[in-house]
């Protein structure tokens, strides 16, 4: 069945950022202070955890799935200044831990490709992105912490309802195709990842193993559509649901009736709905066929940073010559 209305990945509810971190109403300044390890106090800690975020809708309302996009702002400033910066699924797999010593990565992922992740606003001749899109938001961002670099992971599907198509406009001055494709480009250019979410965001536990890899295939074949050779090596598991032959997730392949080509795929990587931050790459029980994911909802996100900096227990980008990155 096809994604219809609300994204149903996970559980996202009203967020409230508290003055402890941000400022805030009168009522949020009663909360106990919020835990702030200047990140130049942190021991290096490579085997440390690894926030694997999530986020949906990004939006005007706070509601169960859409994050109010000012909230989303306010999440990258208080990640910055916690001393976080982001990486993709890619190099979190990869052990390419491209982060300045004594800071901690961060991945960022998206799912279901809405138009609030990605708009475009059209005045005349004159396109650009909309600032109170997700892209918008980060880019800004970057612009005033060039060390904020683009790299967030949009999981993306190419034929669901809805809106969530590739980004999709709703028919941009019945352009609708014509400016899915460029924003794919634009994210790729930009440095972030596209991940694999299936066609329509289907339920694999009712499909046969031929349609398992049809889904996973055809998606691959939309996004290179776009950009020309571009795999799509990360998987977001929709509904964190598994097939009953969970190896058709890792590879497999889809001869298309039509045209006769066979598409084949490959996933390095799968995201799961929850679980929690991931273990650091370089530790021995890292499985990255099941990546455990953080859904940003009320202060998850501000009370799961104070817990890993009261336990020390984040990833810490080594400054000495045993760091394991570099090996």
């Amino acid at each position: 069945m096809r994604l219809r209305g609300a994204a149903v990945c996970g559980m996202i509810g009203a967020i409230v950022i508290g003055a402890t971190a941000l400022g805030g109403t009168e009522g949020d300044q009663r909360r106990p202070q919020a835990v702030r390890i200047p990140p130049a106090a942190r021991a290096p800690n490579e085997l440390g955890l690894i926030p694997v975020l999530e986020y949906h809708l990004i939006g005007e309302r706070e509601s169960r799935w859409s994050r109010n996009w000012e909230r989303f702002a306010r999440d990258l400033e208080l990640l910055h200044a916690r001393g976080y910066r982001p990486i993709t699924v890619r190099q979190l797999v990869r052990r390419e831990i491209d982060v300045a010593p004594g800071l901690s990565p961060v991945v960022i992922t998206f799912d279901d490709a809405s138009p609030g992740q990605f708009r475009y606003l059209v005045q005349g001749d004159s396109v650009r992105t909309d600032p109170t899109s997700a892209v918008g938001i980060w880019r800004a961002f970057a612009a005033r912490h060039p060390e904020w670099k683009g790299r967030g992971t949009f999981c993306v599907l190419p034929a669901a309802d809805s809106g969530h198509a590739f980004f999709g406009d709703k028919g941009i001055q019945g352009q609708r195709t014509a400016w899915r494709f460029p924003k794919l480009r634009e994210l790729v250019a930009d440095g972030h990842e596209l991940c694999n979410h299936t066609l329509w965001h289907s339920n694999f536990s009712r499909m046969s193993a031929r349609g398992v890899q049809e889904q996973i295939a055809r998606a691959q074949l939309a996004v290179d559509s776009a950009v020309p050779g571009y795999p799509l090596r990360t998987m977001a598991l929709p509904l964190g649901i598994w097939p009953k032959n969970r190896e058709l997730v890792k590879s497999g392949s889809w001869k298309d009736p039509k045209s006769g080509e066979t598409i084949r795929y490959t996933i390095d990587a799968v995201l799961m709905v929850s679980g929690g931050p991931s273990k650091s790459p370089f530790d021995p029980a890292f499985d990255s066929n099941r990546i455990p994911r953080i859904q940003v909802f009320g202060d998850e996100l501000e009370k799961l940073l104070n817990q890993l900096d009261r336990r020390m227990s984040m990833y810490v980008v080594d400054t000495g010559r045993n760091r394991l990155s570099r090996k």
